[in-house]
C-alpha cells in the first residue's frame, strides 16, 4: 500500500511539475507548427543570435533540420554567439556550423542591401529583448523593416515575452535626439513585446514604407504583461542574470556619466561607482578586462560605490516597477566635480537634454518622474492600440 501511495505522489508530482511548464511563457519559436508550413518552399533569412532558441537548438539549425531553404544569417549587435563588447566592430563571415553566411548588421551596415536581401522570400526576426528603448536589437528590427518594406520582402516576427514588460516608465525621446539607441519617441521603458512593437512601427507609420511592408507576428503562448519571463539564455554578455535585466533600466543611464556601472566584473548593470568616491561609499569592485568587457572603465583601479542588485526578489521591490533615478541622483550629487559628471551620450540614452538639466538643478526623483507623466500618458494611448497580450 505504502509502494502504492509513493508511486501515485510521484505521479502527480510528475503531472504538475507538466501542468507548470505549459503554463509558463513560451517564445513563439518553441511551437515550430505555427510558422514552418509559412516557411516551406520560401527562400529565407533570419534575424538571429545565441538567444534564438527552439527545443534546444538555435532556429537555423531547426529551419535547417526541417528541410527549410535557409539561404543567410544577419546578426545584430554582440554577434551570433552574443560574446562581443557594447559598440564592438562585428566582422562578416560564416557560420561554422551550417557553413551559412553571417551578416553582422551593426556597424556601417545597420540595414540590409538590396543585394543582401536579393535571394530571399521572407526574413525572420528572432531576438530576445529587454524591453528598453536604448537596447539596440528594436533598432536593428526598425531598419530590417525597412528594407523589407522597400524591396517587397515578407518580415516575420517570431515573438518573445519581454521581461520588462510589466510596466512603462522614463522620459519619452525626443526626435531630434534619435540615434541608434533610440529611434523612436517611446520611453524608456516601452512595455511592449518585439512583436507589439513592429505593429506600432507599422501601423503608426514610423518607418519608411509603412503602408508596403508585408508584417507577420507570431505570438508567444502563455503570456501576459503580468509575466516575470525568466529568460534562459542571457542576451548580451553584461546582462548575465536577472537581477540586471531588472536594474539596467535605471542603471544603464551611468553609461552617459563617468560611472562605472560593473563592466568587466562578476555583476555588470548591478552596481556603480568610481575612485573618486573613495571615503563616501565603503563597498567596492575593481573592473578588469574579459569576455564582452575589453578595456572596461577603471580597469585595475578600485571603484567605491554601490551594490543595487541583490536577490530578483529584492531588486524587484526596490525598483516597485518603476525606472529608478535615485542611485543617479546620489551618485551626481557624490561626484567632486559635477561639470565632468555627465558625457554626451546621456542626452542620447535619455533620449532628452531635460533630464540631465533636471538633475543637475537639483530637481528630486517625484519632481523629475511627474514632468514625464503627460508624456507617458500619451503614449501609452498609442501602445494599447497594438497590444497582442493582457496588459498589466
Amino acid at each position: 500500500m505504502t509502494r502504492i501511495i509513493h508511486l501515485a505522489l510521484l505521479l502527480l508530482l510528475s503531472a504538475t511539475a507538466i501542468a507548470k511548464n505549459r503554463e509558463e511563457p513560451q517564445p513563439a519559436a518553441e511551437t515550430p507548427s505555427g510558422y514552418l508550413q509559412m516557411l516551406a518552399g520560401k527562400r529565407v533569412a533570419v534575424v538571429v543570435n545565441q538567444t534564438s532558441t527552439t527545443q534546444g537548438t538555435l532556429l537555423p539549425d531547426l529551419l535547417l533540420s526541417k528541410g527549410i531553404n535557409l539561404r543567410k544569417i544577419f546578426v545584430p549587435e554582440h554577434g551570433f554567439r552574443g560574446t562581443e563588447d557594447a559598440g564592438a566592430h562585428i566582422e562578416n563571415g560564416s557560420d561554422k556550423s551550417t557553413g551559412l553566411p553571417v551578416i553582422s548588421l551593426y556597424g556601417k551596415n545597420k540595414k540590409p542591401t538590396e543585394g543582401q536581401l536579393a535571394d530571399i522570400d521572407i526574413l525572420v526576426y528572432d531576438l530576445q529583448d529587454v524591453g528598453v528603448r536604448f537596447y539596440t536589437y528594436i533598432s536593428t528590427m526598425e531598419y530590417c523593416m525597412e528594407a523589407c518594406a522597400a524591396h517587397g520582402k515578407k518580415f516575420l516576427v517570431l515573438d518573445r515575452p519581454n521581461p520588462n514588460g510589466f510596466y512603462v516608465d522614463g522620459p519619452i525621446l525626443e526626435q531630434k535626439h534619435s540615434s541608434f539607441v533610440g529611434m523612436q519617441a517611446v520611453p524608456i521603458v516601452y512595455g511592449m513585446t518585439a512583436g507589439e512593437y513592429a505593429q506600432m512601427l507599422k501601423g503608426e507609420k514610423w518607418i519608411d514604407g509603412a503602408e508596403s511592408l508585408d508584417l507577420e507576428v507570431i505570438k508567444c503562448t502563455n503570456y501576459d504583461h503580468r509575466s516575470k519571463y525568466k529568460l534562459p539564455v542571457p542576451p548580451s554578455p553584461n546582462l548575465k542574470t536577472m537581477e540586471a535585466i531588472y536594474a539596467y533600466p535605471s542603471l544603464c543611464l551611468f553609461e552617459g556619466t563617468v560611472i562605472s556601472m560593473g563592466r568587466g566584473t562578476d555583476m555588470p548593470f548591478r552596481q556603480y561607482g568610481c575612485p573618486e568616491f573613495s571615503g563616501k561609499f565603503r563597498y567596492t569592485f575593481t573592473p578588469h578586462s574579459m569576455q564582452g568587457a575589453a578595456k572596461p572603465p577603471y580597469e585595475g583601479k578600485q571603484c567605491y560605490g554601490e551594490l543595487v542588485a541583490g536577490t530578483e526578489k529584492e531588486i524587484l521591490q526596490e525598483l516597485g516597477g518603476k525606472l529608478r533615478l535615485h542611485w543617479l541622483i546620489k551618485a551626481f550629487k557624490q561626484y567632486p566635480t559635477k561639470a565632468k559628471f555627465f558625457t554626451s551620450f546621456f542626452t542620447s540614452l535619455a533620449g532628452t537634454e531635460t533630464l540631465r538639466q533636471q538633475i543637475e538643478a537639483g530637481k528630486s526623483e517625484k519632481e523629475i518622474r511627474d514632468s514625464w507623466q503627460p508624456a507617458l500618458d500619451n503614449f501609452n494611448k498609442v501602445r494599447k492600440k497594438y497590444l497582442l497580450y493582457r496588459d498589466f
